[in-house]
């Protein structure tokens, strides 16, 4: 993240450091440090360059919004984010200003720090960020790259060298870079770049008051002439990309401060950079690595004319800087829409470099005018930032920008909820680009939607618990809630994979719950991370691909491969519904992230009860009417419960198939009566639970429980909150019954004694010739093993019960769903 900020005036710092004396010895120090550095270094040289103040090159570019929220709204870092994102999301940058009571003190001003504490730099041509020709054999870059550091240890995600290690590729060899200058202490760092500024703009003042100081407009003006129509080299250092471990962060946390300290506010403030990306409502807060630069502030200490290059944050995330104390910091940004057409633009203008560097953008080294993005149709906004002041940039966002003088700024990554939508269309174009990630997007988004899950059952619990997260979750969720619509894209996403791939339902299997969890899995071919889904092959066991190169992991029969789900799309499925609030769902899913039931039993209520029934008030209207039963006077054997067979009078069920689904070959999926495909789905009239007057249509589904097997739903289709779930088909219809009969109980309807069972098998329809026969296809080598030796050992006179009237009917004609009956 390359985001820098901007301090307090020189004067200030000199006010609050007494620190300009020292004793001869550290002077020798200074200069034996200084000796390390090669005689070619700008700390040797003389600053010969000189201000061009009638060649200038100011980009006239339109103003950034700038906010000044209150005190009230300052309290919720999230919440004011997410206020002020409708306005200032269109500019992809924009100022926030504090209020006036905050000043948090800067720990980086303690005398140990500031005197004797030292940091890397880098040296940056700037004469060289947009005018340069391709280098093919240039020195490498030395730019810092990100990397994860576990609490726990290290991480594997980032694997390889240091971040300050050189790479040894051929291909490091010829990308332009940034080299590595000497380490200063910030105290040496604010008089050499004192002495440049002063040296670069010396100007006798007009009014013979003593030294002239320039104006942001006329550093701006110079900068951009430097870097588009350079006549000398210029070059600065940069202290950026500051790891924690370095010089650690400007804000002091809780370990370094006692208890009941009057830094309390500022300790705790979600706008302390080290608290904001895991704050209660950031998606970051459900990544376990402690990633530098993206959950762990990094710094940046700058000089005049030192640059962050255009770029976007990593993973298309929000990003907030604070700037310390120093200089002011000029920003430019462009609104994420424009991120396709700035790229287009720089590509058409730096052909050369985009040629010998396809991913120039990444590198980070690569400045340009902000006045040709202008006149090219880019939208391009501008920001000085001060001390004291944020710059919040938002999601694919480009921002570039220089500094004014010395200064320090801090920045780091933020996710609010909408970001996910964003995050998503990251990690697909990485895939495309073949680029590593540096986040699970996957494990955030279920993390969110587990946390949602939570939410939504303590506010449906009896207690009520309406604490202020519980309701922000509940704000993203809903029907068309962005958090719903974040796992419904990804759900669509997986579901045309998978189909892509016509695998057969015997290659899903279920991933194991700790795949990932003790190493980086990440698809061969394109590094997206597989941990909702992964393909493999027998052939290479630790080798695994996503599902859009599946075929490419190998080519071996279709027989050795299989994929791996996290969970089915069924669960999946399941999960949108519990998000939008469907009681059933959100009762099966509650049960999964929050262990509700211990026994098995309660386990398998967990999956299948649906939330209580609403109590509904008798009706107001008297009804003398008598009730058209059509059931059948004789007896017919059904499956009860317990897979028994029992005698009751049974319901004339006429059942349309919708869809017939496909096999899942395990014990759970069949019984000795009946196949169960996943995805099944029937039509059937019934008597309505909310109206026992009317006949109603009802859908009965087969979906997956994972581990449970099937799950049985049947739900009134005009009302799909009436849902009743239950790993029992029989089960499932006899809810629906008792349903039934105490809503004409409590309407006072003739009684419904003489319906004294139903048929939970018949209504979905697996006591249907055809849909049997179909059904049947789909096994041709009869690997649901209990229900062909149930079948092929009945005899005939048994098998009528279940599949007809007589065995000597003959065998429908023509095809359901494709299959052919005959």
């Amino acid at each position: 993240m390359e985001n820098l900020t901007v301090a307090q005036s020189e004067s200030q710092i000199k006010e609050d450091m007494s620190m300009n004396n020292h004793p001869p010895e550290k002077e020798k120090e200074k200069d034996k440090d200084t000796n390390m550095e090669p005689p070619s270094s700008p700390r040797h040289r003389k600053v010969l360059a000189r201000w061009l103040p009638d060649e200038a090159q100011r980009p006239v570019v339109d103003e950034a919004p700038v906010f000044t929220p209150s005190l009230e709204e300052f309290e919720d870092t999230l919440a004011y984010i997410e206020k002020i994102r409708p306005l200032a999301e269109p500019y992809g940058i924009c100022r926030i200003i504090p209020p006036s009571t905050w000043t948090p003190p800067c720990r980086l001003k303690e005398k140990s720090i500031w005197e004797q504490t030292k940091f890397p730099t880098r040296i940056q041509n700037v004469d060289l960020l947009q005018n340069r020709e391709p280098m093919k054999k240039k020195p490498k870059s030395r730019k810092r790259k990100r990397r994860r550091n576990s609490r726990m240890g290290s991480s594997k995600r980032r694997s390889g060298s240091s971040p300050s290690e050189p790479t040894s590729s051929p291909e490091a060899e010829e990308k332009f870079g940034f080299n590595s200058g000497s380490d200063f202490t910030l105290d040496e760092f604010e008089k050499y770049a004192l002495h440049f500024k002063d040296a670069y703009f010396e100007k006798n003042d007009p009014s013979g008051d003593g030294k002239w100081t320039p104006s942001v407009e006329e550093i701006e003006g110079e900068y951009w002439r430097i870097v588009e129509q350079p006549t000398d080299e210029v070059e600065v250092y940069y202290g950026a990309d500051l790891e924690n471990g370095v010089l650690g962060s400007g804000f002091y946390k809780r370990a370094e401060m006692s208890t009941g300290s009057d830094m309390d506010q500022y300790i705790v403030s979600g706008w302390n950079l080290n608290n904001l990306p895991r704050l209660p409502g950031s998606v970051l807060s459900f990544e376990d690595c402690d990633i530098s630069g993206v959950l762990v502030p990094w710094l940046y200490v700058g000089m005049c004319f030192s640059s962050f290059c255009w770029h976007v944050e990593d993973h298309h995330l929000y990003s907030l800087n604070y700037h310390h104390f120093g200089e002011p910091k000029v920003w430019y940004g462009s609104p994420g829409s424009n991120a396709t057409a700035l790229e287009k633009v720089m590509r058409k203008y730096l052909p050369d470099l985009f040629e010998e560097q396809p991913d120039l953008l990444h590198g980070l080294v690569t400045q340009f005018s902000p006045s040709i993005l202008k006149e090219e149709g880019v939208q391009v906004y501008r920001v000085v930032q001060n001390a004291g002041e944020y710059v919040l940039t938002f999601p694919r966002a480009y921002h570039a920008g220089f500094n004014c003088g010395f200064n320090c700024a801090e920045a780091v990554n933020v996710a609010p909820v909408d970001w996910l939508a964003h995050g998503q269309n990251a990690v697909e174009l990485y895939s495309k680009e073949t680029r590593k990630t540096s986040l699970s997007h996957d494990k955030l988004l279920l993390g969110a939607a587990y946390e949602a899950v939570k939410a939504l059952w303590e506010l449906s619990d009896s207690a009520g618990k309406e604490s202020i997260e519980n309701l922000r979750w509940k704000s993203f969720c809903g029907k068309d809630g962005t958090l719903t619509n974040a796992i419904q894209a990804r759900l669509r996403m997986e579901e045309e994979r998978i189909a892509a791939l016509g695998s057969d339902s015997s290659s899903l299997v279920k991933m194991e719950k700790d795949f990932d969890s003790n190493c980086e899995r990440e698809c061969f071919s394109c590094f997206y991370d597989l941990h909702l889904s992964a393909s493999g092959c027998k052939c290479s066991p630790e080798e695994y691909a996503c599902l859009k190169h599946s075929y490419d992991l190998c080519s071996c029969e279709e027989k050795d491969r299989f994929i791996l789900l996290r969970y089915t799309m069924d669960e999946l499925s399941s999960l949108v519904r519990a998000l939008e609030g469907e009681s059933g769902d959100l009762k099966l899913w509650a049960s999964k992230v929050l262990g509700i039931e211990d026994s098995d039993e309660d386990k398998k209520k967990a999956i299948s009860v649906i939330s209580e029934e609403k109590k509904l008030k008798e009706g107001s209207f008297d009804l003398n009417m008598d009730l058209e039963m059509d059931y059948h006077e004789d007896p017919k054997e059904e499956v009860s419960t317990s897979g028994e067979l029992t005698a009751s009078e049974n319901f004339n069920a006429s059942v349309k198939p919708i869809n017939l689904g496909f096999l899942i070959f395990g014990k759970l999926w069949c019984n000795k009566h009946a196949i169960f495909p996943k995805g099944f789905k029937s039509r059937v009239k019934f008597y309505n639970v909310l109206d026992p007057t009317r006949m109603s249509d009802y859908i009965s589904e087969v979906l997956d429980a994972g581990l449970m097997g099937p799950l049985f739903r049947v739900t009134l289709e005009e009302s799909p909150d009436e849902s009743f779930f239950n790993v029992s088909a029989q089960q499932c219809w006899e809810m629906v019954l008792q349903r039934v009969k105490d809503r004409s109980t409590s309407l006072g309807l003739p009684s419904l004694s003489r319906f004294e069972g139903i048929n939970g098998l018949q209504m979905f329809g697996f006591l249907s010739q055809s849909i049997v026969q179909a059904i049947e296809a789909l096994d041709p080598n009869h690997r649901l093993i209990e229900y062909w030796n149930h079948k092929n050992n009945a005899s005939c006179e048994s098998k009528d019960h279940f599949i007809s009237s007589s065995c000597s009917v003959s065998l429908s004609k023509g095809k359901l769903f494709g299959v052919d009956l005959m």
